[in-house]
């Protein structure tokens, strides 16, 4: 946990205020600032979350501190949530970055303001920032992005490989529909709350269902995907990513496409803020928020423009565990990106090897409906049992290929690929690929994965069947990785035809014939990083500090649950997930504040097409004897020609039943 300091919150004030829009919407706004008047640059953070409650606490950990250095903070709730106006009717729109642009130009016009303003924040907070950048308004001079993508189809919540994400696309859209339902605060809104709230919901639509109708990657997807035009954005990146984290490369490629504006960090983390990320070690993380906009909003000389472009955490080989508080290791730093200090090694495919010059052979992959039983959860937040367990009962339902004991230490830096030649049965087929480091002890521990839809090999926007009998070559990009494999270890490659409830699995069960061995043949590509002992004199981070959570009070212990059954003789696999994640709370504001929810991610082994995914989410608010609740049901499933949904919104005052809709959708399977 980071150092808290109180004393910090005496030189800052804090108010609410409402910011006009061009069209007549008011956003609600949280503001801290210094206490004198003298104008300072603005930090603006913009979500949908709702500052009033449910991010609450979470702000008060870091505007307070954030302000009590020289800056005012912002934190706006989008249009359409928390106690800000209008409607929203799905992520990172074009009337979203509108309304940013419109934010700043105030922020910026204000009498406490300097003129200069920086974008912040984590996920839909560090996305929005990329993309309100790329229209460059004039006073933004600086984004901080934490967890966030370029590319909304390749690297985001919804497609992996141009395969539906199973254990999230649904779960996320359930959880957006019951929060987009919750009512404004009355005690901030006033008394229009009540009819805001309705108007809003009658408004309300579940997102996956657009989701779903945009199977490839079309321009509903490259909408807000900045890497459709680097040159667009003009001012500094702080990039910000965590190997635990779903969105790893995308710091990386942000350096790559523009080394004059981006930084790059990474460590450890899972999708948590670096002053208090699991797994660890966390840094000063606000302090480094400070070092780079002194120098870009304050024109300070504090050394920034000396930092190497890519900073990352070299992981250390753990055994296999489900839970890490920290993960050893060093900082590591490259000055730009791609480095040419990097080497690629190829280690080609054979029966069962690794590496070397195997001969030609045709191995059979049989997708097996059970591989992902051990899988990390998707989303990594610093709970328990998030991450792989002992992995050679997935190796088991795989094809296998590893490598000889190394004979010294490998260190891989970036993303690894894995190249293939392949003989489908079937038009539409999957490959999965697992890089997994294999102890002296046989203990199997997770490094990386890759998932691809094979009618995607040639790009997302124009899938192609594959031809039944023909030979299709197709690579297959790993997540992103920094990880040293030791002396005695065996590094081994897990290729599977399905993973399953990561990936939604094809409409049949169909086998793959791999080709090994001869010239161009598979292989496992390594981004290896030779030592460099610049490394040791890098910069250190601070220690973590925060402002102090203000004090609230515990109603309900914060809970979360997975259970995954294999059930052989029922042909079945069964993971249900619950959580209650921050608990029953009464906040400062003497309001009460609880979500949580079930999901439930069910497949017959004997026949892809059965596979649905469940979800239920409970959103509460109250005070003072008036209450609220939102319940929604989602359910997604498929046959196979088509997936179905249906969604339900339930919404309750007090004890009366306000609204309720119900959604369905039926829609073709395009080539997955």
């Amino acid at each position: 946990m980071p150092r808290y300091r109180p004393e910090l919150l005496d030189r800052v004030r804090c108010g609410d205020v409402w910011i006009p829009l061009a069209d007549g919407t008011r956003l609600s706004a949280r503001v801290w600032r210094p206490l004198d008047d003298a104008p300072v640059p603005v930090i603006l953070e913009y979500l949908p979350y709702r500052k009033s409650d449910a991010t609450s606490l979470r702000d008060a950990t870091m505007h307070p501190y954030l302000a009590a250095h020289g800056y005012a903070c912002a934190r706006v709730d989008i249009r359409g949530t928390g106690e800000s106006e209008g409607f929203i009717e799905d992520e990172y729109t074009p009337q979203e970055q509108a309304d940013a642009i419109e934010v700043i130009a105030w922020l910026a016009a204000q009498d406490w303001s300097s003129g200069r303003v920086a974008m912040y924040g984590k996920s839909w907070g560090g996305f929005n920032g990329l993309q309100v950048a790329a229209h460059a308004p004039p006073a933004l001079g600086a984004v901080i992005s934490v967890f966030s993508t370029d590319d909304r189809y390749e690297t985001d919540i919804h497609y992996l490989g141009g395969s539906h994400w199973a254990n999230a696309h649904v779960t996320w859209a359930a959880t957006m529909l019951a929060f987009d339902a919750r009512p404004p605060d009355p005690e901030i809104m006033g008394p229009a709350w009540r009819e805001q709230w309705l108007e809003r919901l009658d408004r309300t639509v579940p997102f996956m269902h657009e989701w779903l109708r945009h199977q490839r990657r079309d321009d509903y997807w490259r909408q807000g995907s900045v890497c459709e035009d680097w040159s667009a954005i003009r001012c500094p990146i702080l990039a910000v990513g965590g190997w635990a984290d779903p969105y790893p490369a995308v710091p990386l490629r942000l350096v790559a496409a523009m080394p004059d504006r981006a930084r790059a960090l990474i460590g450890p983390w899972g999708h948590v803020f670096p002053h208090e990320a699991l797994p660890g070690p966390a840094i000063g993380w606000l302090q480094e928020c400070i070092r780079f906009l002194d120098h870009h909003l304050k024109g300070l000389d504090n050394g920034e423009d000396a930092e190497p472009r890519v900073r990352m955490w070299m992981q250390d080989a753990v055994p296999p565990r489900t839970t890490y508080d920290e993960r050893p290791g060093r900082w590591v730093a490259e000055a730009e990106w791609p480095s040419p200090r990097m080497e690629h090694d190829r280690l080609a495919l054979g029966r069962g090897t690794l590496g070397g010059e195997p001969a030609a052979a045709e191995l059979r992959l049989a997708p097996s409906l059970a591989h992902g039983v051990d899988a990390p959860f998707w989303l990594v937040m610093g709970a328990d049992g998030e991450h792989a367990p002992d992995q050679r009962g997935e190796d088991g339902r795989c094809l296998v290929f590893e490598t000889a004991p190394l004979t010294e230490r490998l260190e891989v830096a970036g993303v690894p690929e894995v190249t293939i030649e392949v003989v489908a049965e079937c038009p539409v087929q999957q490959v999965v690929a697992r890089l997994c480091d294999v102890g002296p002890d046989g203990g199997s521990t997770f490094v990386s994965f890759g998932a691809l839809n094979l009618t995607h090999r040639d790009g997302h926007a124009e899938p192609q069947p594959l031809v039944p009998g023909e030979p299709a070559r197709a690579t297959v990009p790993l997540k992103a990785v920094a990880y040293a494999f030791p002396p005695g270890h065996r590094i081994r490659l897990a290729l599977a035809g399905s993973w399953w409830p990561w990936i939604w699995p094809a409409p049949e069960a169909c086998d793959l014939v791999l080709r090994v061995g001869g010239p161009d043949a598979a292989a496992l590509v390594l981004p290896v990083r030779p030592p460099d002992p610049a490394d040791a004199d890098l910069r250190p981070f601070a220690e973590p500090e925060a402002t102090p959570v203000p004090e609230t009070e515990l109603l309900e212990e914060p809970m979360i649950r997975r259970e995954t059954r294999l059930d052989p003789i029922a042909g079945t696999v069964v993971q249900e997930t619950a959580n209650n994640f921050f608990g029953r709370l009464r906040l400062p504001s003497g309001a009460e504040y609880a979500d949580g929810g079930v999901d439930r991610l069910s497949i017959e082994l004997a026949d892809p097409a059965t596979a649905r995914v469940d979800a239920t989410r409970t959103m509460e608010l109250a005070r003072n004897g008036w209450s609220t609740r939102v319940e929604t049901t989602s359910a997604m499933w498929s046959d196979r020609e088509a997936f179905h949904l249906e969604d339900r919104l339930e919404v309750w005052e007090d004890d009366e039943r306000v609204f309720a809709r119900d959604w369905s959708l039926r829609v073709p399977r395009d080539l997955a």
